[in-house]
């Protein structure tokens, strides 16, 4: 934003700006339509805590100004990658289990404790959306999670890049990053008498659409 707009008073943008600064981005850098998509949600973000922290009145991020994108299948991993990662060797095997067991995001996952499990159910703090989750475990989990203590991943001061680049070595999945492990738990999920509202507490989506694209894409 601020080769843009880091000259305008915060009070003084109005939506003209914003629409503004989507062209300029489209016109002036060598972005893809994704990029400019989140460099745009992030700018929303961040007028969004303007009007909650009284910094400005109103948001002057305008409706329709978000462009549009081609809606891709999730990327998942196939049956038989899963099984060869959860046949991996610990750490990174125990890491590979509990993501595709539980759908939590790589940040989640780091701050989890083994202190956190409570009847059969792993209860998943600092959220993306603030609010708790409580995520049920298989016995077979319940069983690895309760055998350790303190941090459950044991790389949280690295960065899901290194993990996944171990990873993608140990097994020759090329392409492989941990995103793909919540997007595989999530396809495995989605089906015929499946409740999408159970599924979307699970992976603590904030809007049901978020949801719902996965059982209209699978």
């Amino acid at each position: 934003l601020e080769p843009f707009m880091g000259h305008m008073l915060l009070d003084r943008v109005i939506g003209e700006d914003v629409r503004a600064y989507r062209l300029w981005l489209e016109k002036n850098t060598r972005l893809s339509v994704t990029s400019v998509w989140h460099l745009l949600s992030d700018c929303r973000c961040l007028f969004n805590w303007c009007e909650e922290a009284g910094l400005v009145s109103r948001s002057p991020f305008p409706r329709r100004v978000m462009p549009k994108l081609q809606e891709r299948p999730p990327d998942r991993l196939t049956d038989e990658q899963a099984d060869t990662l959860r046949a991996l060797g610990d750490p990174h095997g125990f890491v590979c289990r509990l993501a595709l067991g539980t759908g939590l995001r790589w940040g989640e996952l780091c701050r989890s404790q083994a202190s956190d499990v409570e009847r059969g159910f792993l209860l998943v703090h600092q959220t993306k959306s603030g609010k708790v989750r409580r995520v049920p475990l298989t016995d077979e989990l319940l069983r690895e999670v309760r055998s350790r203590v303190g941090r459950l991943v044991p790389f949280a001061s690295g960065s899901p890049g290194s993990f996944g680049a171990a990873v993608r070595r140990a097994t020759g999945i090329g392409g492989f990053h941990v995103h793909q492990m919540r997007h595989t738990f999530t396809c495995q999920r989605v089906g015929p008498g499946g409740s999408l509202a159970a599924l979307q507490q699970l992976l603590g989506h904030a809007r049901i659409v978020t949801t719902q694209r996965y059982a209209r894409l699978t």
